[in-house]
Formats: C-alpha cells, sequence, structure tokens
C-alpha cells in the first residue's frame, strides 16, 4: 500500500506536492494531516463539503452500528471511536473552531414487543464481542429521558457511542487546513493518469484557482501537478471504484431554548423500523435516516419525511411540536463489503479514501492518518491495512488516462 517508488520524506528532501480531490470530511482531514507532514497541498472541491457530509448526523457509534459477520469494520470503527475525543480537541485547537464533540452515551429503545425482543439480539451478538452494553427496561429508559413516550418497552445504554456536529467538524478541518498552508480550489476535477500512475487533477470548472490568486503552481492551471493524487469523492468515485451511492434522508428540527426534548442520541425501534433522533447542544435535532439504493437521486420526498417525522414522533411525541429547519438528501459512498477503501491499489501515485458509507465521519481521523504515512512510503495499523482497495483487484481506470471526475 504505497502510493510511489519514492523514500519516505526526510529532513532536507524536497517536500511533496499533493492533490486532495474531495472536500468532506474524509477529504478535508486527509489534506490537514498532510500539510502537517509537509507537503503542499491543494483541496479540490466545489461545493464547500456539500455532500455527504453535509447530511451527516455524527454519530459516533461502532457498537450500536454494528452488524454481524463485520468484525473487520468493527475493529477499525472501535479505533477510531477510542481516539475521537483527542483528535476532536486537537482540531478545535487547531483550528479555533469548536467540533460539537458530546461524550453522551446513546440509548436504543424499542416500541413493543417485538422490537425489544430484536434489541435483545443485538445485545447478545455485541457482548458476545466483549461490547459494553446495559440492558434497560421501559422504566429506566424513561428516566434516563423524560420525553420518551410511556409505549417504550425497553432498551439498551450504550455509553461508549457518542456524538460529533459534521458540519463544525469539517469547518474545524478546512480552517485548520489553511492554517497549515492547505490552499483550495472551488472546482470539479478529474484524477489524470499517465504512464500507468497518477500524474495530476485536471480542473472542469469553478472559481479560479488559489486565494489570493497566483498561490497555485502556473497562471490559472488547467491542470495540477502532483506527486501524489488522494481520490476523497464518496460516491462519486462508483465508475472506477467499487462503491455505490446509497440515498439517506434527514430532517432537522430546532428544540426550544432551554426546553430540550432530548439529552442524549436516542436510536429507536418502531415496529420494526430504524430512526434515530441526535440533539445537539445548540438545540438542532437530527432526525433520520433513510437507506435507498437510488444512485444520485438527491430529491427530497413526502413519504421518506412522513415516516421520519411519524417514527420520531412515535418515541418522543414532543418532536411534533418542534420547528422542521430543514430535509436534506445525499449519497452515502458504500462498498460491497461495508468496509472503506483506504490504500493505493495498484496505481502508483493515488491513493483511494472513499467507500466508508455510514461511517465517514467517525473514520475521517483514522482515515487522514492512513493517508499521510501511505503518501510518506510508512505502513498502516493492521485495523486499517484490511481496507487496502486492492482486495477488489484493478481499478478499471488504470487502463486510462483519466481516472475520475
Amino acid at each position: 500500500m504505497v502510493p510511489s517508488e519514492e523514500p519516505p520524506t526526510a529532513r532536507g528532501a524536497r517536500r511533496r506536492d499533493v492533490v486532495v480531490l474531495g472536500g468532506g470530511v474524509v477529504g478535508a482531514a486527509c489534506a490537514w494531516r498532510l500539510a502537517q507532514r509537509g507537503s503542499r497541498v491543494v483541496l479540490v472541491d466545489p461545493g464547500e463539503g456539500a455532500g455527504a457530509s453535509r447530511a451527516a448526523a455524527g454519530m459516533l457509534a461502532p457498537v450500536s452500528e454494528l452488524h454481524p459477520g463485520e468484525e473487520d469494520l468493527l475493529a477499525l470503527c472501535l479505533r477510531a471511536a477510542d481516539g475521537f475525543a483527542a483528535y476532536a480537541a486537537e482540531v478545535g485547537a487547531a483550528s479555533g473552531e469548536a467540533t460539537g464533540y458530546r461524550a453522551c452515551g446513546t440509548l436504543a429503545v424499542a416500541l413493543d414487543a417485538g422490537d425489544r425482543a430484536r434489541l435483545a439480539r443485538a445485545r447478545e451478538v455485541q457482548r458476545s464481542l466483549g461490547l459494553e452494553v446495559e440492558a434497560l427496561t421501559g422504566r429506566e429508559c424513561r428516566r434516563a429521558e423524560p420525553f420518551l413516550d410511556p409505549a417504550v418497552c425497553g432498551g439498551s445504554l450504550v455509553r461508549g457511542d457518542h456524538q460529533v456536529d459534521p458540519r463544525r467538524l469539517l469547518a474545524g478541518l478546512l480552517a485548520a487546513g489553511a492554517r497549515a498552508g492547505v490552499r483550495r480550489v472551488r472546482a470539479r476535477g478529474e484524477v489524470v493518469v499517465r504512464d500507468g500512475r497518477a500524474a495530476g487533477v485536471r480542473l472542469l470548472g469553478g472559481d479560479p484557482p488559489g486565494e489570493p490568486p497566483g498561490e497555485l503552481p502556473g497562471e490559472l492551471p488547467g491542470e495540477l501537478p502532483a506527486d501524489v493524487v488522494v481520490l476523497a469523492t464518496g460516491a462519486r468515485a462508483q465508475e472506477h471504484v467499487p462503491v455505490r451511492p446509497v440515498k439517506g434522508q434527514v430532517v432537522r428540527l430546532r428544540m426550544p431554548a432551554g426546553g430540550h426534548v432530548l439529552q442524549r442520541t436516542v436510536r429507536g425501534l418502531v415496529r420494526d423500523r430504524e430512526v434515530y433522533l441526535v440533539p445537539r447542544e445548540d438545540g438542532e435535532l437530527v432526525v433520520g435516516a433513510t437507506s435507498e439504493d437510488r444512485g444520485f437521486d438527491q430529491r427530497v420526498t413526502a413519504g421518506a419525511v412522513h415516516d421520519l417525522l411519524r417514527d420520531a414522533q412515535a418515541l418522543v411525541p414532543a418532536v411534533a411540536e418542534l420547528e422542521l429547519v430543514e430535509v436534506l438528501a445525499r449519497s452515502r459512498p458504500g462498498s460491497p463489503d461495508n468496509l472503506p477503501l483506504i490504500g493505493s491499489g495498484d496505481v502508483p501515485g493515488l491513493l483511494l479514501a472513499t467507500g466508508h458509507h455510514r461511517n465517514g465521519v467517525l473514520l475521517s481521523g483514522v482515515t487522514a492518518d492512513a493517508v499521510a504515512a501511505l503518501a510518506h512510503g510508512e505502513d498502516v495499523v493492521p485495523e486499517v491495512a484490511v481496507c487496502d482497495p486492492v482486495r477488489f483487484g484493478s481499478p478499471r481506470a488504470a487502463r486510462e488516462e483519466v481516472l475520475v471526475r
């Protein structure tokens, strides 16, 4: 998993030119870490991280999100969760921006006996893997969150699953990157492959590169040359690497000042349907999210909004009285085995950082650490090594001049 044949950067060695394509939380984190390591970094993105990062709820939930058979993903997410508080604090210190990180735990609740049985089965799996999960009665759930409906009949408390505000985290990462020397280009781009290796990024339109002008190589270049290109475009990489867009719709509500209806993340089962409610300290309440294989369809649908609000209200009746602030649909980048693609595959000079599906925010820090290490010819930790893209074979783009837009 080494992007080029060049040795690691050493004292006195030439600084590496890196272009990061994609400005969501993963791309912004990669750009910042690379700049910290001494690289000259340009971050190319057309829309201020307007993709999946903007719609993310920010749950840091390796235990609550566990699915049987995904032990490698669990190990990766647990590593990320263990270090997330320090990562968020470092972003805050480097940027002067608060990230909204909250170590508040997650309460999973059931609305009927069938839902309660499903939660019990999930606890068995979680505990079999050594994870800490506490079973609660319905009364104990309501004691923890008094606004829950009296019909809630049981639940699980996961004290180690927390949350962060993805929009604030992204703002912090971009500010930290700027302070470290990252230059930003608001444009679309495509990775250019020449002689079997990534050679740079061709700009496809947008604002003039560089702020102020002239700080990027050449005068308003059509192409940014690079020693290393990092592809962090999420589901947009689907034409050339095995990721797929998974549509998710979310609703944002506003709780009254001084009258928060929830204190921690609540994940609910409502007659076998899943819904989550994520309260922010500033009074925002995020309700989500659907999971739909509908490609890049970013239309918000009445049915999805109705279903989310219906199920949220079934768990917390006070939701009906809250201000509706925003509804949004975006596409998460899923992979065939739900593990992200982190590494070079077999296109020298190119590093992939995509396929994070529902865990992009949680995994942004460990992904950035891995990308920075790989860009300097270093090894990655075992939990990341299993994410090597070569497990899916050679990218189709390895034979093409242009890799991906």
